[in-house]
This record gives structure tokens, C-alpha cells and sequence, in this order.
């Protein structure tokens, strides 16, 4: 793992604060595509549906925060960590899946490049170790329910399948 993009992610994560005191946690939720761009500039029609999403979208159950990068777009969230592993709201699952749903519709309408798509969980554990865990792959062609990815996110972060790294 790069140790320069070990440090920019942590100091991403301390910006969007840490551990709350009712329990939650922050992590980050990447939707990456697996070879080449997803940002705004080669993919603008499904940018554009996310954007009518967020402006749309009734989030204020999640504190959260969007980010766009070069390999896809990232959701700072806190959620709960549970004896199944980290829960997440409803509010959420729905946002990751019309972010899929947009990829798909916007290379419909013309957006390059059309590789598949990763779902990743990531953060720190409370002993400041890093994890990372690729919980769903998505072919870009594939319509998704939101019921998958909420499955893949709970499957994907139980504590007997959980990938974890030491930081370095």
C-alpha cells in the first residue's frame, strides 16, 4: 500500500471527524472502477444523475459527505458497529445504488470508460489500523438492486470475513 495515499486517506478520514461518542464510526465507501476514470469528466451524464440525486435525496437520518475522485466517487458515512459488523442506514444503501445505477445509465448515454465497478469498504479500526475490504464487483452493464449492495455491505463486513492491514 502506498504510503502517501495512507496518509492523504487518514487525514480525509480525521477531516470528517472521528468516533462518536453514541458509538458510530466514520468510514469510507468507495464505489472505484476498475481500470481507468470515473470523475465527472469522462462520465458527465451519470454525474449528472447523481448530482439530481443529491439534490433530491432526503440524507439527513446520515452525517455524511461526498467526494469525487479520478477512480470514482467516495461517501464518508458514520455508521454503527454491531456484533454482525458495521450497519448501515437505508439512506445510504440507496445513495451507493443510484450512484451504480447512474454509472450504468450514463454509459448507456455515451460516458467512457465502461469497466466494471468495485464496492469498498474502508477505514481504520479503533486501534488505528487500516482495512480495506472489496465487498461487491459490479459489471457495468448490470442493473443493481439496492438489496445487493446492502447484502454485500453486511456479508462483506462481518467480522470472521473482515481483511484487515497494518498501518503503516
Amino acid at each position: 500500500m502506498d504510503d502517501y495515499w495512507q496518509a492523504e486517506f487518514r487525514k480525509r478520514m480525521e477531516r470528517f471527524g472521528s468516533a462518536k461518542a453514541d458509538g458510530l464510526v466514520p468510514v469510507s465507501i468507495k464505489v472505484r472502477i476498475s481500470s481507468g476514470c470515473f470523475h465527472r469528466e469522462h462520465s458527465p451524464n451519470a454525474y449528472h444523475l447523481i448530482d439530481d440525486y443529491l439534490a433530491k435525496a432526503d440524507l439527513s437520518d446520515v452525517c455524511h459527505h461526498f467526494e469525487e475522485h479520478e477512480s470514482g466517487p467516495e461517501i464518508l458515512v458514520y455508521v454503527a458497529v454491531t456484533a454482525a459488523g458495521l450497519s448501515f442506514a437505508k439512506s445510504v444503501i440507496e445513495l451507493i445504488t443510484a450512484i451504480i445505477k447512474a454509472r450504468s445509465e450514463g454509459i448507456k448515454r455515451g460516458d467512457r470508460p465502461s469497466d466494471p465497478l468495485e464496492l469498498i469498504v474502508r477505514g481504520h479500526t479503533k486501534d488505528g489500523e487500516y482495512f480495506e475490504e472489496t465487498v461487491l464487483r459490479i459489471p457495468s452493464e448490470n442493473i443493481i438492486a439496492a438489496k445487493l449492495v446492502e447484502d454485500a455491505l453486511v456479508k462483506g463486513n462481518s467480522p470472521k470475513q473482515k481483511k484487515r492491514r497494518k498501518k503503516t
